[in-house]
Formats: structure tokens, sequence, C-alpha cells
């Protein structure tokens, strides 16, 4: 009897997993499903890493400043990403960590991303060059980033001296080349005083145009011959570059007086009235001794 009742139970249990579709419950019984069911058929399964080259590009770094080289994997599975400097085989980084006693070398990368970064800061001409992005497979895969350090330069037309006819409007004119970017910014100096726009000098204005050569113009209306002096701008990138301002005071470039000279011209006048009253005041001691 009691051999019956079992026979009934497990033709009853078969009869229940045939209706319900057995094969699929069962899958729940693990933790995930068969890799084959667990994607859509409409996405290729690669059985290897690849580098998504469009996110992988060259880079170009403005000398002092920091760079980052990226190199993006897709499906790097349990495979390492390492950068490695190829001019000396030198280990930089292994996935999010550092191989380097150079401390301006550090490795980012964030669980599940498929940015593998190096970063370099303080960068200096030394390091331009290539670096070489590998994959810890059977064979090593590898893809090259170039480091091209670059040294913008900034400049004054016309300097180191520039002159002005006293009463005209001033135009110095500040140039950025070689530059991977255009600066942000470019502020402008005189005397190491950083130039305010709304001072009560008034009639002190800046235009500065952006491209492959960024340029600055700062424009003075009715030039004084206290705007004379030493004139700066310095970019948000690259160095500072000055040059020396002079105010004229004639038409005739044989006869120009700068505000330099002029102010010469007043101390020695000073002097030379000094000295004169120094040689009356001996003459009338020299005189009064005598009688």
């Amino acid at each position: 009897m009691m051999f019956t009742l079992l026979y009934q139970h497990l033709l009853g249990l078969c009869f229940f997993v045939c209706l319900c579709g057995g094969s699929n419950q069962l899958d729940h019984i693990y933790d995930s499903y068969p890799t084959k069911s667990s994607l859509p058929d409409s996405v290729p399964q690669s059985p290897h890493p690849q580098f998504v080259y469009n996110h992988s590009a060259n880079v170009t770094a403005i000398l002092h400043k920091t760079a980052h080289l990226n190199c993006r994997v897709k499906g790097v599975g349990n495979k390492t990403v390492t950068w490695i400097r190829h001019r000396d085989t030198h280990l930089l980084t292994a996935g999010r960590y550092t191989y380097t006693s150079d401390q301006r070398f550090r490795a980012i990368h964030q669980v599940l991303s498929e940015d593998y970064l190096l970063e370099i800061s303080t960068i200096k001409v030394t390091d331009g060059g290539l670096y070489e992005c590998q994959i810890s497979t059977t064979p090593i895969m590898s893809h090259y980033v170039y480091l091209q350090v670059s040294d913008p330069q900034t400049t004054i037309l016309g300097g180191p001296d520039i002159y002005f006819k006293e009463g005209n409007t001033m135009n110095i004119t500040c140039l950025v080349k070689d530059s991977p970017e255009p600066p942000k910014f470019i502020f402008w100096y005189h005397k190491e005083q950083t130039i305010s726009y709304a001072s009560p000098r008034g009639g002190i204005s800046q235009i500065t145009e952006k491209g492959d050569i960024t340029a600055s113009f700062l424009l003075i209306q009715k030039a004084r011959t206290t705007d004379a002096g030493l004139y700066s701008c310095k970019p948000s990138i690259g160095n500072m570059a000055s040059a020396n301002v002079h105010i004229v005071r004639s038409k005739d470039p044989a006869h120009w007086v700068t505000s330099s000279v002029a102010t010469m011209f007043k101390f020695h006048t000073m002097g030379c009235f000094v000295w004169l009253g120094v040689g009356v005041v001996i003459y009338h001691l020299y005189t009064f001794i005598s009688i």
C-alpha cells in the first residue's frame, strides 16, 4: 500500500513539471542563467578584449600642466590592462595600481569602467613620446598613444620698446602661438599692476580673437605721459610677455622726447639748479671771509 501511494505521488510530480515547462523552471535553481540565454541574440560576443580606438587617441599636453592618456577596452574580462613607457619599457601602471617611483604618474580606473587612464602631472619636455597600452592576452595586445608636449609662446608685437604719440590711441597687441587650445583668458598689467577697465582713467578696453594664434588687443584712448611704462600680458597657458611703452611729444621723429627722457631731463635740470645754488652760496661765503 505504501509503495502504491509513493508511486502515485511521483507520477503527479512528473505530470506537474511537464505541464509547467520543467526545463525553464529548473534554470532558476542556479545563481545566473547560462551564458547563451543571458544576452539577446542581437548582441555580438567576442572571445577577446577589444580596443576602442576613437577613445584612445594621441594627446597634446601643455608644458608644466597635467596630461591624461586614455585607453578604452571593451570586454576586458579577467585580463589586466597596463601602461608602459615605450622608450625604456618601464611599467607605469597595471589596472588601478601605479608601479613607478615617479609620483607624477598615476593610474586612474573606476570599477566596471572601460577606461584606463594614465595621468602625468607637471609635464616635462622629456615626457613626450610613445606610451603603450597592453592587455594581458596571449599573445599580448598593444595599442600605442603618442604624447606631444607643447610649449606655447607669448609675444608683444613691436617689443621690447614701443612708441606712441601723446594724444593718440595706444594699441598694444599680445600674441599666443603653438598652443593646442586657445587660452581661456589673457590678463594685462601696467607696471606690474592688473589693468582695470573700469578705472577712473577711462578709455581702456581689451579685444581678444581666439584661434590657432590668439591675439589680444589692449586699447587705450588719448595716450598720456602717465600711460608710459612696462606693459605685460599673461595668458592662462604659456609665458608672460612684456614691453616698454614710451609716449612721444613731437611730430618730428628727430626731436622725439619720450616720457622717460622727459623725466630724466626734469631730474637733470633740478640737479643743475641745486649745484648752481651751492655755487652761489660758496661764492658769497668766500667773499664774506675775504672782507
